[in-house]
C-alpha cells in the first residue's frame, strides 16, 4: 500500500494512494484521527483491509496538498554517508570532506550519522536557509527505508522482514558547516533539511530496483539505482541493529549518488528561487523550492 498525509479542503487527512488512478481514499475513524497517523499505523501493524474499511471518501490526487507522511519524527532519522562509489569519489575530491584523514575514499564500513528531528519537511515545502549561516546548501536525493518492526542484532538474511517500506527523501546539506565542524551533524540538521514524501510505499509494493533521479531547475543532476549502493539495505540494518535497537517508524536515508552540487567545478550550490525535484520509482516526487531568509 501507499499511505500519505494530505490536506483536502483545509483539513489534514490520512490517505491511501492509488497512483495509477491518480486517486486518494481518505481514511477516517481512529486511524485517521491519530495526530501522527502514518507512524501509528506502522507501529500498530495496521492491515490494508482495516484502512480500506475506514475509507470515508475518494478524491482526485490533484485536489490535495501532500504533507510529510510523518507529522513528526519518532527520533532522529539515520543516514549513511558515501554509499555510492562515484559519489564517494566526487565528495573526496571536492575539498569539503574533513572526515577522511587520508583514508580511502571508499568506506570499508557504513558511515552512519543522524539528522535532527526538526529537519522534517514536506514534499513541496520550501528549503530555507540563511546566507549568514551557510553559503553552500546542497541537495542529496536519497531512497529512504522505513523500519516496521523493532529489531536488534538482526542478520542480513532476516533484515528485510523488519522493513515496512520506502519513501523519497532529500538529505539537504550545508557543505561549509559540514567541513568547518569536521563532522556531519550540524551541516545536515538545519530546520527543514529533510524533505520527504509524498507518500510511503510498503515493501511489497516497492519496485525491486528503485531508480532515484534529481533535477535542479529542470537540469538532471543525479540518476542511480538502489542496486548500486556500496552497502545494501540488509547490510545497513544488520550493522545498525548490532549497535542499537531500531524502532518502528525509524527512517534510514540510504545515501546519495554522484551528481551533487559540491561535485561540480565550480560547485553548483542551491540558491534562492531554485526548485529541487527528486523522483524515485514507485515512491513519487519531491518538488521543493529554495528560499533564502
Amino acid at each position: 500500500m501507499k499511505v500519505a498525509r494530505v490536506e483536502v479542503d483545509g483539513k489534514t487527512q490520512l490517505a491511501l494512494v492509488d497512483e495509477a488512478k491518480q486517486e486518494l481514499a481518505l481514511v477516517g475513524g481512529d486511524l485517521g484521527r491519530h495526530p501522527n497517523p502514518v507512524l501509528n499505523l506502522i507501529q500498530q501493524e495496521a492491515k490494508l483491509v482495516n484502512l480500506q474499511a475506514a475509507v470515508t471518501q475518494h478524491v482526485p490526487m490533484a485536489s490535495a496538498k501532500f504533507l510529510s507522511p510523518l507529522s513528526a519524527f519518532l527520533r532522529n532519522p539515520f543516514a549513511v554517508g558515501k554509499n555510492y562509489h562515484d559519489h564517494a569519489l566526487e565528495f573526496d575530491k571536492s575539498g569539503f570532506n574533513a572526515t577522511t584523514s587520508g583514508a580511502s575514499a571508499i568506506p570499508q564500513y557504513p558511515q552512519i550519522f543522524t539528522k535532527a528531528t526538526l529537519t522534517l519537511n514536506g514534499p513541496t515545502d520550501p528549503i530555507r536557509y540563511s546566507k549568514h549561516l551557510t553559503t553552500s546548501v546542497d541537495y542529496e536525493g536519497e531512497i529512504g527505508v522505513v523500519i516496521g518492526a523493532t529489531c536488534r542484532n538482526v542478520s542480513k538474511a532476516d533484515a528485510m522482514k523488519h522493513v515496512w517500506g520506502f519513501v523519497a527523501t532529500n538529505d539537504v546539506t550545508a557543505r561549509d558547516l559540514q567541513k568547518n565542524h569536521a563532522q556531519w551533524f550540524m551541516g545536515k540538521s538545519l530546520d527543514g533539511f529533510c524533505p520527504m514524501g509524498p507518500w510511503m510505499t510498503s515493501r511489497d509494493e516497492a519496485p525491486t530496483d528503485m531508480r532515484m533521479q534529481t533535477w535542479v531547475n529542470g537540469e538532471q543532476r543525479q540518476n542511480a539505482h538502489i542496486s548500486q549502493l556500496i552497502f545494501d539495505v540488509p547490510t545497513l540494518i544488520e550493522t545498525m541493529s548490532a549497535a542499537f535497537t531500531l524502532l518502528p517508524g525509524d527512517l534510514i536515508l540510504t545515501g546519495t549518488s554522484v551528481g551533487v552540487g559540491v561535485g561540480f567545478n565550480p560547485p553548483k550550490f542551491l540558491k534562492h528561487g531554485d526548485v529541487v525535484r527528486v523522483a524515485i520509482s514507485g515512491l513519487g516526487e519531491l518538488n521543493n523550492p529554495v528560499e533564502e531568509i
